[in-house]
């Protein structure tokens, strides 16, 4: 899969993923594949041994397989396997021509072609491993740092209660930290070989086949299942559906930061760097490019997704679409989660946060954001409902007169002499700190941070 073709590859990819997934790193472990079989067959005295030296002599150097000839004969062949191994098969020869009669001997294309797949799983997997375990750590300093900074906490986008902002990013690294347990679990449930042969059956090994797909799998220090896996793609779409939670977890921290990166909120920015964030046309901008690349990938991953779940319906012993689907699709979902890793663990890495805003706009209401907490201090007292109707009055008066809501309230609890005395001006004046009113948040943040460094540290 030509993955390194677009010029915008670099803006949500992983360099070093994309290099997994591109012709060359396709190409690279189709190679090894051949190479680890060959070795495999030798040992079990299956080829001759110097059959097998030979052929991983040539295995070992990737300009033997020509890309763009690969391509072009592909679209005849149905698969890369079959003009790859003829292209193998005649450098090969050229060199040994007994050796080249025993390349890809017993295995058939799907053999190679998944085979390969995990082996550029597994590579990626653990780049995205380290990606996580990065960003994780990020979000752990922020929520450590920021376990008592209050802030506005919002709900349908409304200002809802005080929160802080260490709980925020709890929030965030408590996902991650699931995130990181379903990856790594996907990833070891996909790390091993595909070796069935024509039909899932091994007939051309005959009984020195169980041998042989031993030593194939240690060559390649992958696990060996219990059985061929042709036509059963749970593995992989284990690995998709894993990345593409990962994905929806990088797009909400994305969508929070970039919903408090507006002008109007500036609670945080993204890094600043030469270069980054500017407009064409507008000098004063600037804009949250790492999230809108995290968020790019949150909107294209779920339907690739899709796309892996709708391919496990197979025919038979082998598909006919559904495997197909899989060869673009998968190294797209791969590329796409480890590019938006990638942004989202520079974001957090360089986040500029400013507390002192984030008290401010706690206090563009003028209290009312504390409504909760007056009326539950009354309600203990005169009921809860008596207490709602007390503060609501009082909200609306704080809004109609201008005033703050503790101003409004002890007015409306003086007018009334059943209600006076209710709140003193030292209860009235702790009614009104938000930070108070901040509840578990700090406990919370830390249990995150607590539940994420054992995870990260088993």
């Amino acid at each position: 899969m030509p993955t390194l073709s677009r010029l915008t590859d670099p803006m949500f990819g992983s360099p070093a993923v994309l290099e997994i997934f591109s012709d060359t790193g396709t190409v690279r472990r189709m190679l090894d594949a051949e190479a680890a079989l060959a070795r495999a067959e030798a040992h079990c005295g299956v080829i001759p041994a110097q059959a097998a030296a030979v052929i991983t002599e040539i295995c070992a150097n990737a300009a033997v397989i020509d890309p763009g000839a690969l391509a072009q004969s592909a679209v005849a062949a149905g698969n890369l396997a079959i003009p790859f191994v003829k292209q193998l098969t005649a450098a090969v020869t050229q060199r040994d021509a007994e050796a080249g009669r025993y390349v890809h001997w017993g295995a058939t294309s799907q053999d190679i072609i998944d085979t390969a797949a995990v082996l550029q799983l597994a590579d990626a997997l653990r780049e995205i491993d380290a990606g996580l375990q990065r960003l994780g750590d990020g979000c752990a300093a922020l929520a450590a740092d920021h376990r008592a900074t209050p802030m506005v906490a919002r709900t349908w986008l409304q200002h809802a209660l005080p929160t802080t902002f260490g709980l925020k990013a709890a929030g965030w690294l408590d996902a991650l930290r699931r995130d990181l347990a379903r990856t790594r679990h996907a990833g070891a449930q996909a790390r091993v070989l595909q070796f069935g042969g024509a039909a899932g059956t091994l007939a051309s090994l005959g009984e020195q086949a169980p041998d042989v797909a031993a030593q194939f799998a240690r060559a390649l220090r992958l696990d060996l299942p219990a059985l061929p896996w042709h036509a059963h793609r749970d593995r992989l779409v284990e690995v998709a559906t894993a990345l593409g939670t990962l994905t929806g977890t990088l797009g909400k921290m994305a969508r929070d930061l970039s919903l408090m990166m507006q002008t109007e909120v500036a609670e945080v920015a993204e890094p600043s760097g030469p270069g980054r964030g500017g407009s064409s046309t507008m000098p004063h901008k600037r804009n949250p490019v790492g999230c809108a690349a995290v968020l790019t990938a949150a909107v294209r991953v779920p339907p690739l997704v899709a796309t892996m779940l709708a391919g496990m319906v197979q025919e038979h012993e082998r598909a006919l679409g559904g495997w197909q689907a899989e060869w673009d699709t998968l190294p797209q979902i791969v590329a796409l989660a480890a590019g938006a890793l990638r942004q989202m663990g520079d974001v957090v890495a360089g986040l500029q946060v400013d507390a002192a805003r984030m008290r401010a706009n706690l206090d563009l209401t003028h209290g009312l954001i504390l409504g909760e907490a007056a009326m539950l201090a009354l309600g203990g007292r005169i009921g809860r409902l008596e207490a709602h109707h007390v503060v609501e009055r009082a909200s609306r008066r704080a809004v109609s007169e201008g005033v703050t809501l503790r101003e409004a309230l002890a007015r409306t609890l003086a007018e009334n002499p059943a209600h006076a005395g209710l709140l003193d001006d030292a209860a009235l004046d702790r009614l009104s700190d938000p930070a108070r009113y901040a509840g578990q948040s700090a406990r919370f943040a830390d249990a995150a941070v607590a539940a994420w460094q054992a995870a990260r540290h088993p």
